[in-house]
């Protein structure tokens, strides 16, 4: 079977908006949010350093903030950059198995690497799936079967896994009486939990906890696992399938031969419904919006964020031509897996390299209430130092 879209054997220019956006995002990633939620603590009657502390972190449950939007423009920004990719790898002349091949090749090192990553400093391979990089893996195969089609079937198929992942969690039966809560790691008083319908996305009382306890507990481990206790859970990467498959039709948009200020006037105005939809869906108690758990209202929202976010880089960059600003983060944007993979093995290295040959107290040069900023912003440099060095080599991992 082959597909070629109507565009696809035509070039496209590179769209440096994607390279930025992604560098933007990989960099708050690596940055750990600078240290900005620990330099709070030090100002615990200042409303704006609450605020900025709690934009620094991941919400307990339900909600958006910034650093919740990491994932979902990472995850976002493949399906953009799979409108792109595979549409060269056809001019090349693959043929469509061959670019299977290296779609279910790429699924798997991506599942793997997440596993790998989350293993660190384990003592054995700790097998989880919850880590961005695994759930892209899983979902990489699918997202790549609808690569080619047209955005009618892509939409239709995006809306058919959302609303079918929001039957799962609706009609699986609430937590009964004899139900576990320590096992689950939950507690039935906790503040975040949900009432009426919406109870069914609590944490760790819906399906897709179910499903980890049975299929996490098929791989070798030393203890038995009972729950993961952010709430995080496998079956995530089917929602978030449908963020990859927004993506790949915002990144399919973007290829085509529609003038510059129609495709961005589109990107605006589907992000902006997607917004309203998703907000919609928590408000009126269908769905409540939890990235933790990636609920179709999530999907549905934080999309609509990711749209917005990449018609604002569009805009600037591509259509504007103001560039110059965005070079810090293409050069990181164009290595997003070095700088990912150095996030986790790294950060301690460097950290323990800088107060080594600077001494103990080089974090502190602004006082012990800033010293944490100091101390992600020295080591997030020197990771973005080990980029820089890989793109003026043109050195640039990829799988």
């Amino acid at each position: 079977m082959t597909t070629t879209p109507a565009a696809s054997l035509t070039p496209a220019p590179r769209l440096i908006s994607l390279d930025a956006y992604r560098g933007f995002t990989m960099l708050a990633m690596a940055s750990g949010g600078l240290g900005l939620a620990e330099v709070a603590t030090h100002h615990p009657d200042s409303a704006v350093w609450q605020e900025i502390a709690r934009q620094m972190e991941h919400l307990p449950w339900v909600g958006c903030v910034a650093w919740d939007l990491i994932q979902p423009s990472f995850m976002f920004m493949v399906g953009v950059s799979m409108a792109y990719s595979y549409a060269s790898r056809q001019r090349r002349g693959d043929s469509y198995g061959q670019m299977f091949r290296h779609a279910l090749f790429r699924g798997i090192i991506l599942t793997l690497l997440g596993v790998f990553l989350r293993s660190n400093h384990k003592p054995e391979t700790y097998w989880t799936f919850e880590d961005v990089v695994s759930q892209i893996g899983l979902g990489y195969v699918f997202l790549f079967l609808l690569w080619g089609r047209s955005a009618k079937v892509q939409f239709t198929v995006a809306m058919l896994v959302l609303i079918g992942y929001w039957a799962l969690f609706a009609f699986w039966p609430l937590p009964g009486t004899d139900f576990d809560y320590a096992s689950a790691g939950v507690d039935p008083d906790w503040e975040y939990n949900l009432s009426g319908f919406a109870a069914h996305w609590n944490k760790n009382t819906n399906a897709a906890h179910a499903f980890d306890v049975w299929f996490l507990n098929l791989f070798p481990r030393s203890t038995v696992f009972q729950n993961n206790g952010g709430g995080y859970h496998t079956l995530s990467f089917i929602p978030s399938l449908a963020t990859m498959i927004f993506g790949l039709m915002a990144g399919e948009l973007l290829r085509s031969p529609r003038g510059g200020g129609r495709k961005f006037l589109i990107l605006v105005g589907t992000g902006a419904l997607a917004m309203a939809v998703g907000y919609a869906l928590d408000f009126y108690d269908i769905c409540p919006i939890v990235k933790r758990i990636w609920t179709p209202s999530w999907t549905i929202y934080s999309s609509g964020i990711c749209l917005l976010i990449l018609a604002a880089f569009y805009g600037v960059i591509d259509l504007g031509g103001i560039q110059f600003w965005a070079w810090p983060a293409v050069v990181v944007g164009m290595n997003s897996i070095a700088i990912y993979i150095m996030t986790w093995l790294f950060k301690g290295w460097i950290r323990e390299t800088y107060q080594t040959h600077l001494g103990q107290e080089i974090f502190n040069i602004f006082g012990e209430q800033y010293a944490s900023l100091v101390e992600h912003m020295a080591i997030l440099l020197a990771m973005w130092l080990i980029c820089l060095w890989m793109y003026r080599r043109k050195i640039f991992l990829r799988i």
